[in-house]
């Protein structure tokens, strides 16, 4: 109903993980990086030294199409890539690069905030949008971003918690 609409925000993942509980916003932490692309536990995996991912060695490869390792979607699903995401923003217009765009779109997208890879809390709930895409950039991934004055697209550490939208495949 608003951009603000708690009961809309959803999950929070970090990127390439499966649904394993981690991405339930009270999930508990560890710091314990993970060896494998499934780490056999529900906790959020902090790391706050570089590469600042949650599996080592990385693997970039988790979120890649609808066969992808680790992918959170239904059947017949994917992660978006960050051209789609663009596309995606750029199709609410010039005046509307903001919240108020996202909202209006027919995704709905809410200023559902993140979670840190540092600490495991809730960063920017109801002020920021972050949704992943599949796209990864170096040792980092990309993501779409909003927030009431600007929307973009981003660079993040794999290991924040963000929302992620389930792209059909045709």
């Amino acid at each position: 109903t608003s951009s603000t609409d708690v009961a809309s925000y959803g999950d929070l993942y970090q990127w390439g993980r499966g649904t394993d509980g981690h991405q339930i916003r009270t999930s508990g932490t560890t710091a314990t990086l993970s060896s494998t692309d499934q780490p056999g536990n529900g906790n959020f995996i902090l790391a706050p030294n570089s590469p600042y991912d949650w599996r080592s060695p990385q693997n970039d490869n988790l979120w890649q199409g609808v066969a992808g390792v680790n992918n959170p979607c239904p059947t017949g699903y994917r992660i978006p890539t960050d051209v789609e995401w663009d596309a995606e923003r750029l199709s609410w217009g010039s005046s509307s690069q903001n919240a108020a765009g996202a909202l209006a779109s027919p995704l709905k997208l809410p200023m559902a905030g993140s979670r840190s890879y540092s600490n495991g809390s809730l960063n920017d709930t109801g002020n920021w949008g972050y949704y992943w895409s599949s796209t990864v950039s170096s040792t980092n991934a990309r993501n779409l971003y909003f927030l009431s004055s600007d929307a973009n697209m981003n660079t993040n550490f794999e290991l924040t918690g963000a929302l992620f939208v389930a792209l059909r495949i045709s």
